[in-house]
């Protein structure tokens, strides 16, 4: 089923998808044009960008929040404002919502 729901998620240049990945410690997130087969910006919660807005948290879902923060800010850096949210096959709550309310709040558009 995951495979039927990424054939339909398609980046292009006007709107790269947006991947988000978890893992049981650590929040990884991309922005992919898939047209071009490029990675316009990339993140780990633990990278040097996101990683004091990251600090401050308490939780693993504040911390989601901020990365989004943070997130938007650099694509707002790569003139993208329009994205297309793949989920990447996970329920839309908890630390994946939480994200996705940080990149909206950081202004970006989905």
């Amino acid at each position: 089923m995951k495979n039927k729901r990424k054939k339909r998620i398609v980046g292009t240049s006007e709107r790269p998808r947006l991947v988000v990945y978890k893992s049981l410690r650590y929040m990884h997130a991309q922005l992919v044009d898939d047209e071009s087969h490029r990675v316009l910006v990339g993140m780990f919660d633990k990278s040097k960008v996101a990683a004091p807005a990251v600090k401050k948290a308490k939780t693993k879902t504040e911390s989601s929040f901020e990365m989004g923060k943070v997130f938007a800010e650099e694509a707002k850096k790569k003139k993208v404002s329009k994205v297309v949210f793949d989920r990447n096959g996970y329920p839309y709550h908890g630390r994946i919502k939480a994200f996705a309310d940080g990149a909206r709040e950081g202004g970006l558009d989905f």
